[in-house]
């Protein structure tokens, strides 16, 4: 049996190398696209810490409470896609029946 052995030599731009890297970071850091989240509560302070802490007893998708004026909002996973979110909010309606989908916003 004969081997044929064979050498390929890649050039690419460095600044796509470093383009790489930054798109890997936001996505770590969840900067990038449209993300769609659950929101399970939209009202004072108090309640929101509320909800919150019960929704983290139950569940292990992320959460945090945004403040929009007046009001603060709990708010739910970071998900990809409508069909991901879809897939928890069914789970999470179990718990909060008032929980539904926002529209994204736009970043």
């Amino acid at each position: 049996m004969n081997a044929q052995q064979g050498n390929i030599n890649i050039q690419q731009n460095q600044k796509i190398e470093k383009l790489m890297d930054v798109k890997t970071e936001l996505n770590k850091n969840n900067k990038i696209g449209d993300r769609y989240v659950i929101q399970l509560f939209y009202g004072d302070n108090g309640e929101a810490n509320e909800v919150i802490q019960k929704y983290r007893n139950v569940y292990t998708y992320p959460s945090q409470i945004t403040y929009e004026a007046p009001n603060y909002k709990v708010w739910v996973g970071n998900f990809r896609s409508r069909l991901e979110a879809d897939r928890a909010l069914l789970k999470v309606k179990e718990t909060f029946p008032s929980a539904f989908i926002p529209k994204p916003q736009r970043k």
